[in-house]
């Protein structure tokens, strides 16, 4: 568990920009220290709680330091076969929900760090949800890999082009989909067992 912060990590957790940080640091509502002969800043574990208690930031994010995953799939042997690789690892959360709008919903309620999107989903399509986290700046942050089993390298980019991070094809490697997870997350990947 971390014990000291940047800016940077501390903008993720809260949910906030790091701009918003850095005024809240320079202010001296944040407490922290400047590296010295620098101009970086870093926030102690135990101010960066204070300031999300008394700042009303859920602090569930710091306390258990597990990335969300949302997972957004109809079919539920894969949402089951995600759900049980992400809950193997204890450095993961995640819920799920078969369907766009439900995705909507639940990323802006749950603020995931990652969704892992089904292309064809029963009412809107995989780009269109892209489309809307993208376009929402509250949500944007959120890394997206898109799955599907039925998508021609042309739709491919479009849905890069939509705000898809990455893309997999199914049926789903699982190797494949945790190495993706922890790259566009920045952590280590780490092999099963």
């Amino acid at each position: 568990m971390k014990t000291v912060y940047t800016t940077g990590e501390a903008a993720k957790i809260c949910k906030v920009s790091q701009q918003t940080i850095i005024r809240c640091f320079d202010s001296g509502q944040l407490k922290g220290f400047r590296v010295p002969g620098s101009r970086f800043r870093r926030i102690p574990r135990e101010a960066l709680y204070r300031f999300m208690r008394d700042n009303g930031i859920p602090t569930d994010a710091l306390e258990s330091g597990r990335r969300r995953i949302l997972i957004v799939d109809d079919d539920q042997a894969v949402v089951d076969l995600i759900a049980e690789v992400l809950s193997g690892d204890n450095r993961f959360e995640n819920k799920s929900v078969n369907n766009g709008f439900g995705a909507g919903m639940l990323a802006k309620e749950y603020h995931p760090d990652l969704i892992i999107l089904d292309v064809m989903l029963p009412d809107i399509n995989g780009q269109a949800v892209c489309e809307l986290i993208r376009k929402d700046p509250t949500i944007a942050d959120i890394k997206i890999i898109c799955i599907s089993g039925m998508v021609e390298e042309d739709k491919i980019e479009e849905l890069k082009a939509s705000g898809a991070d990455d893309f997999l094809h199914k049926p789903l490697d699982i190797d494949e989909l945790m190495k993706r997870i922890c790259r566009l997350l920045d952590m280590e990947t780490r092999p099963n067992g």
